[in-house]
């Protein structure tokens, strides 16, 4: 099983009504060497300006983008080139995360590499911690840009840094 750090921005808050604009990928081993981006085009004439602008793109910026079922396919041949057995999604926020890239690998691929499951990296650390109260985000190496890639390499790095200096028994 590989660890694929996933995350994604986009035009509103769920799949379907609004769009997932960009996500990135990057598989959780030290180094950090493989990564996926995709910019998708938008599947909704709904968008919210607020939301859009966290990716930095501007709406005429993204009809310009590839159309899903290229990229999700795309992702999907990623994932399968890279992972050893079946990938396992970890994001940030996997209530937000998984719930567009799920969406989108059902409706534009036909199926979910990952299955039906998530890990959520926030969660982890407060087990790890023992208290609901704490935050991972020091952890992260990669400044926090809202580019996807970025922002999983960060999250990627402070898994590393649970595994490699808090004593997390997983195998990456």
């Amino acid at each position: 099983m590989s660890y694929i750090m996933v995350d994604i921005e986009s035009d509103g808050p769920i799949p379907g009504d609004y769009s997932m604009i960009c996500f990135g990928a990057v598989l959780v081993r030290p180094g950090l060497q493989e990564t996926f981006y995709g910019r998708l085009k938008p599947i909704s004439e709904k968008w919210i300006p607020e939301a859009l602008a966290v990716s930095g793109f501007s709406r005429e910026e993204t009809l310009t983008f590839a159309p899903p079922q290229q990229v999700m396919r795309s992702f999907a041949q990623w994932l399968k080139m890279t992972s050893e057995g079946k990938p396992m999604f970890i994001s940030d926020n996997n209530g937000f995360d998984w719930q567009f890239i799920n969406w989108y690998f059902h409706h534009f691929h036909g199926s979910n590499p990952f299955g039906f499951s998530s890990t959520n990296l926030g969660s982890l650390y407060k087990g790890i911690m023992n208290d609901t109260f704490q935050n991972f985000k020091h952890l992260r190496q990669t400044r926090h840009t809202h580019h996807p890639v970025d922002d999983a390499k960060g999250n990627a790095e402070a898994l590393l840094t649970m595994k490699q200096e808090m004593g997390l028994k997983i195998r990456l």
